[in-house]
């Protein structure tokens, strides 16, 4: 008889964004004629850049003909793009890395998922909240998580970010935990994270044997110079960390699929019986066994945003949803809604007002403005009483919606 895996019963029965679809879908049946605008989803709007469209027709051109075909390529990913990524994502900020420190994917959600993989069930968790929710979800799939009661899973260390605490997770001094995640600039919250701050994390993971899978997927809206990009600038992070990048909000891949993750060959874990294991040829041999590589289509259409016009095209697109980001917060601000990130990240966190639940408000704003946002409380515990906007829109919706949220606001 097969058996299944019963942790994958005790994840909620849908995906955050599952839920909200539903909720979208039973108002469109209600009021069929109503136009909904979504600020909710982190998806983009804008089209790929033209240096990335020509690249993608240079690239399957080459796939018909048969003197330049590309069959399977390498799963670590082509050189033609790892090259690219060493020099400018990692050497222009004084990091040095080994072209086999680098793994291309399909999308940094993938790595994110599967890197858990790489380490024992019962370690233990820590993850700042609110959280993108695939890190849990993919602990409690392997039955590292434990068990959920109201919304906290019992082997889950949360490290709530709050306005109270300015979205700075605190240091667990008084308990290990083996593995952290960490995402900055933040999803959901917009927030970002100083090099002392970030600093402090690598110490105490050096100190106390922790691995810390740090998610960068949004390096590429920062604005501020001292903003760490790279948890990589941090001196000895090399020894304690793993690193996600994303070409899906930086590049509009969303629809493509590209990023990469880096795998430091310093990396180590520990064998039960105190041996030192390196985590990057394991990684290798998972992603072997696994993964086939992302297509080369894709790969090089990553490779053309390093290129002169495609990095001045990217930074056109990136600038053109950070104008929607600031036109959020001065317009949120400006009708008395308490608001954070957005100015250096593609997300807006706004506190729900008069204590309001994050479902709740969730539903008002739909059948109020018709307008979509995200509940806070689907990234955890602490995003409860909070909501996310996104900054993906065109110019022209994001205008109406806030046009639509003053009015119901002000009515």
């Amino acid at each position: 008889m097969a058996l299944v895996n019963e942790h994958f019963l005790k994840l909620p029965d849908n995906y955050l964004f599952d839920d909200i679809a539903k909720k979208i879908n039973a108002f469109k049946v209600m009021r069929p004629k109503a136009d909904v605008i979504s600020l909710g989803i982190g998806d983009v709007t804008q089209p790929l850049c033209p240096a990335v469209i020509e690249a993608m027709h240079r690239a399957t051109d080459e796939m018909g003909n048969p003197a330049s075909f590309h069959g399977y390529g390498p799963e670590q990913g082509y050189d033609f793009l790892r090259e690219a990524i060493l020099k400018n994502d990692f050497l222009s900020r004084g990091i040095h890395l080994d072209i086999d420190e680098i793994f291309v994917n399909d999308g940094a959600k993938s790595d994110t998922g599967n890197i858990q993989e790489l380490i024992r069930w019962d370690n233990s968790i820590g993850v700042t909240d609110p959280i993108y929710p695939v890190y849990i979800d993919s602990n409690v799939m392997i039955g590292r998580a434990g068990t959920v009661e109201n919304g906290r899973w019992s082997n889950v260390i949360y490290l709530p970010c709050t306005a109270e605490n300015g979205f700075l997770p605190q240091i667990p001094e008084d308990r290990h935990v083996d593995v952290i995640y960490l995402c900055y600039p933040n999803n959901p919250t917009g927030t970002v994270i100083s090099k002392q701050e970030l600093r402090k994390w690598v110490n105490y993971a050096l100190k106390n044997d922790t691995l810390i899978f740090f998610d960068a997927a949004y390096q590429a809206y920062i604005q501020d110079d001292d903003i760490p990009h790279s948890i990589y600038e941090i001196r000895g992070a090399k020894r304690c960390a793993i690193e996600f990048h994303s070409y899906s909000k930086t590049a509009g891949f969303t629809g493509l699929r590209c990023g990469y993750t880096i795998v430091p060959k310093d990396l180590t874990a520990a064998t039960l019986d105190g041996n030192r294991i390196a985590l990057n040829p394991l990684w290798y041999r998972r992603q072997c066994t696994k993964f086939n590589g992302a297509s080369y289509i894709s790969q090089r259409a990553a490779e053309a945003i390093y290129t002169p016009e495609g990095k001045e095209q990217v930074k056109q697109i990136i600038d053109y949803y950070m104008q929607n980001a600031r036109r959020m917060l001065t317009t949120l601000r400006s009708l008395g809604y308490e608001c954070y990130g957005g100015e250096n990240a593609p997300y807006i966190w706004m506190r729900t007002p008069n204590g309001c639940s994050s479902w709740q408000f969730f539903e008002q704003l739909l059948y109020g403005a018709n307008v979509v946002c995200t509940p806070g409380i689907g990234f955890g515990p602490a995003g409860e009483n909070y909501i996310r906007f996104t900054a993906f829109g065109s110019h022209e919706s994001t205008a109406e919606a806030l046009e639509r949220i003053a009015n119901w606001s002000i009515g």
